[in-house]
Order: structure tokens, then C-alpha cells, then sequence
């Protein structure tokens, strides 16, 4: 009996051994999208260049969840749908079994630059005990959407963030911040942004184009009284408590969206003493009093002027009251320096690049090294902008943009674009509790990787090739190497059997 228990264990060992070699392979490329590409053994020996080296002993971070943003144009656009599509499109994209894995849904109090319109649930002026702020348009469209998700994932978590106050609220009463052909803000108040601070040789001016914004705003457009801060700061928690009513459980919030974008559509500036001023002292405090399950990150970071955002963190009080960090667009550039020097905060992609409408493959290529950049840098979680859009995604504010699912609203038909395969490549096989072990950045050779553990100890190997020419690398996994060519402008996911 004990003979044949040990050959049994023996006999296990070896199938554990050998399955533990062995990779499914998927590719995608803009012709032939997730085909299976059968199965490769790892070997001790690296046939090509070694892309990466993963270690377990030091992960790069745990991965926790992927999201997507609830806009009111992704609603419209899935509304052209018929149910059983609408349905889809959903269990294809929610929850822990889906393709994309999305689990956390990010929220804009009051408009974004996607909504159908303007609007806020504050438009009562002087309205300081928040007597009518609501959010009734709010359940005509964010919320269905996010219900209809939440079908498919009914765990799933939230976090908002405002891309303009109430336009009462801001200097230039306008929920704008520059005046354009796409709205009604008189173009006198443009003045207010820069003052008389527009010339070259002026210290808001760099001279460096790689800098974004190469001018600063010289004020917040948020009125700096005492009354108007605690009131918005009031306003934050009671969005929290009014979706919370609906079954929408908030546990994160950001003082603002991209405060170093000057739009022609909700936007708002803060410049650096106003932004510690209303975070440190009056929203953070609010929050742990009125939701103290309700974590306060910093961000969305939409600048790479490293020196802005090292002042913003130097500050001792942020570490007592900031949870984390969340960056976006040209705040990618500096992420890794800023979280190598500030390596206690966690790490968030708060927002995918939109790209113009294209929806093509190299709009995929590009969100394909986006993901690869901030979860190799450390990012635990990462955003999605707009899941789905109408023909070419154009905004209220005249931008095109891309999404995952175009739908041609011509005959209702729709189609799941290059990009929604970038994320599954990733996505698909890692998810929360995902250990990341290696990474190579796209670099001069356009290979992307990136390395996971998963929490049953399988590997899950990510790669791209975005050159005209088959790249043959090499990553090395445990004491393993897995050896494969890439052909031109493809994705691949290879994943460690059980």
C-alpha cells in the first residue's frame, strides 16, 4: 500500500513538473484578434536576447483590481443596442470571470467632459448647507449604467473624482477654463488663467516643450474662502452617502481630474498651497468624519513637472492623510521616480490615453505599452477611460476619442476594437493578488513585457512587438527561460498550465 501511494505521489510530482514548463500561448494581431497558439515548454537554456528576469523574492507591487470610467456617452452608446447585445458586451467586461476582468467603476461628480451636457448637483448659488444638491440626473444615466454592471459584478468597488465644482463655486462661474467655439464662456475671462504672466521670458513659461503645462495657471479657479472649501469638501461626502443609498459604495475620492489641463470643457486649476490647503485641511477631515471607510489619494497627477509633485508630497501632513497616488497622461512620465522616492504611497493608473477616434491597431499598441509602463512601475490598479462609444467617440466638446466597443450608429452594429484586446492580453489572467515579478519597458526595441505570479504560484508572461520585424526574446520564469519569436505588431499572452 505504501508502494503505491509513493509511486502515486512520484507520478504527481512529475505531471506538476511538467505542467509547470509549459505555456498556453494566445496572440493577437490586427487581423487574427485572441487565436490559441498552442503550447511551449520552457527550457534551461535562453535562445535570444533575456527581456526580462522575474524575481519573486522582490515583486514589483500586488496587482489589485482593473476599472473602467461610467460616462454618460458610454450609456447612450449602449443603449443603440439591443439587450441580448447590451449583455454581451457587459459579461464580456465585468466581473472576476469576464475577459477584461473590470471590477472597479470610476465616477465624475457632476460633468465630465463626456457627459451628454453640462451639469452639477449643486446649481442652487450661495447654496452652502447643500439644502438642494442631488443627484437626480444621476440615476437617469450613470447609475443604470453602473447597475447594468453590476449584474455581472456585484462586488465591485468606486471611486469619483470631480472634473469641475459647481460653476458658482469657481472664479470664472463657468465650468470651463478657456473659452472656445464648443461653449458659451465669455473670452474675456480667459485672462484669468495666466494674468499678465504670458510672456516668454516670465518663469510660468518653460522652455522645455517636453513639459506639461509649460505654462502654470497663476491662480485655483476654486474661490480660496473658507465657506466655499468646506462646502465642497461637504459636497464630496454627500455624493459618497447618495450613492450609497443606490447600492454604488464609493471607497476612494481625488480632490480633482487633471488639474494641469486648462479646457474648454469642465475643468478646474489649483495651484500647489491651494491644493494642500483644501486636501490637508478640509476634505480629509471631512472624510473621516462623515465616511470613515472612505479612502483620500492624490491625484489625478496630469504633469510631469516632477518638482510640482515632490512639493505636493515633501508636505509631513500628506502622509497621515493621503492613501495614495494616481496619475495619468505626462504624470506617467515621472511615476517612476516619484514612486522610487515616495515608495509608501500606493500607486494608481487613474485613466487610460483616449487616443483620436481611430480606434485602429496602433491605438491598441499604444494602450498595450500604457498598461505595460504603469503596472511594470507599480500601479496596483489600472483605469479604463471610455468603454464604449458611437463611429468616431466625439465628446460634447467636439474631441474624438477612442473606447473599447465602437458601435456604428448608421445600422447598430458594434465591435470590440484593437484596444479591448491590448487589455485582455493583460488582463485576462491577472488579476487581484497577482504578484508583479519582471518587466522590460517597449524601449528602442518596441518589446514590451511583463511578468506575473498569480496567487496559485503560475506564471503569466505578457509581450508585444509593435516593430516590422519577428523579434525572437527570451524571459526567464523561476529557473525556466520561455524562448518564442513575436512577429510584427502583435500581442501574446502566455500562460503557465495548471
Amino acid at each position: 500500500m505504501n508502494k503505491l501511494l509513493l509511486t502515486a505521489a512520484a507520478a504527481l510530482i512529475v505531471a506538476n513538473y511538467t505542467a509547470a514548463q509549459t505555456f498556453e500561448h494566445y496572440q493577437s494581431t490586427d487581423t487574427d484578434r485572441w487565436t490559441a497558439g498552442g503550447t511551449i515548454k520552457a527550457s534551461k537554456d535562453a535562445t535570444g536576447p533575456v527581456a526580462v528576469k522575474s524575481d519573486n523574492s522582490s515583486p514589483i507591487t500586488t496587482f489589485r483590481r482593473w476599472g473602467t470610467t461610467f460616462n454618460e456617452q458610454d450609456w447612450k452608446a449602449l443603449g443603440m443596442l439591443a439587450r441580448d447585445e447590451q449583455d454581451e458586451i457587459l459579461s464580456r467586461a465585468f466581473g472576476d470571470n469576464s475577459e477584461l476582468r473590470f471590477s472597479m467603476g470610476r465616477i465624475s461628480m457632476n460633468a465630465n467632459d463626456y457627459a451628454l451636457d453640462w451639469y452639477s448637483c449643486s446649481d442652487v448659488d450661495g447654496d452652502f448647507d447643500l439644502r438642494h444638491f442631488n443627484i437626480e440626473r444621476d440615476k437617469l444615466t450613470i447609475i443604470p449604467y453602473i447597475r447594468a454592471a453590476q449584474k455581472y459584478c456585484p462586488d465591485m468597488s468606486f471611486w469619483m473624482s470631480p472634473w469641475s465644482p459647481p460653476a458658482w463655486m469657481k472664479a470664472n462661474h463657468h465650468y470651463a477654463v478657456q473659452s472656445n467655439r464648443y461653449n458659451d464662456m465669455d473670452p474675456r475671462l480667459d485672462h484669468l488663467l495666466f494674468g499678465d504672466n504670458d510672456r516668454s521670458d516670465n518663469e510660468q513659461v518653460n522652455p522645455d516643450k517636453h513639459l506639461f503645462p509649460r505654462r502654470m495657471a497663476v491662480q485655483s479657479y476654486f474661490i480660496q474662502d473658507p465657506r466655499y472649501l468646506q462646502c465642497y469638501a461637504d459636497m464630496f461626502s454627500k455624493f459618497v452617502d447618495l450613492y450609497r443609498e443606490q447600492g454604488v459604495n464609493i471607497n476612494m475620492v481625488m480632490y480633482q481630474n487633471e488639474a494641469y489641463s486648462y479646457t474648454p470643457y469642465p475643468g478646474c486649476p489649483w495651484v500647489s498651497d491651494d491644493i494642500i490647503r483644501f486636501n490637508i485641511e478640509y476634505l480629509a477631515p471631512t472624510l473621516k468624519q462623515k465616511n470613515p471607510g472612505v479612502e483620500l489619494c492624490l491625484g489625478t497627477f496630469n504633469t510631469n513637472r516632477y518638482d510640482h509633485v515632490k512639493e505636493l508630497l515633501s508636505d509631513p501632513r500628506m502622509k497621515d492623510n493621503i492613501k495614495g497616488v494616481g496619475f495619468q497622461w505626462e504624470g506617467g512620465q515621472i511615476l517612476p521616480r516619484i514612486r522610487s522616492e515616495y515608495p509608501d504611497y500606493r500607486y494608481i493608473s487613474t485613466e487610460s490615453e483616449c487616443g483620436n477616434g481611430s480606434m485602429d491597431w496602433k491605438a491598441g499598441e499604444h494602450t498595450f505599452h500604457l498598461i505595460n509602463h504603469y503596472i511594470g512601475n507599480g500601479c496596483s490598479e489600472y483605469n479604463n477611460w471610455n468603454l464604449i462609444l458611437p463611429d468616431r467617440g466625439e465628446s460634447r466638446w467636439g474631441w474624438k476619442q477612442n473606447a473599447l466597443v465602437r458601435v456604428n450608429s448608421k445600422d447598430r452594429t458594434y465591435e470590440y476594437v484593437p484596444e479591448w484586446f491590448a487589455y485582455r492580453h493583460y488582463s485576462n489572467f491577472i488579476g487581484d493578488g497577482s504578484k508583479i515579478v519582471g518587466f522590460k519597458p517597449t524601449g528602442e526595441e518596441k518589446t514590451p513585457v511583463l511578468v506575473a505570479q498569480n496567487p496559485d504560484g503560475k506564471y503569466v508572461v505578457v509581450a508585444g512587438n509593435f516593430s516590422d520585424e519577428a523579434k525572437q526574446i527570451s524571459v526567464m520564469v523561476g529557473n525556466k527561460y520561455l524562448n518564442t519569436t513575436l512577429p510584427p505588431h502583435s500581442f501574446h499572452t502566455f500562460v503557465q498550465k495548471k
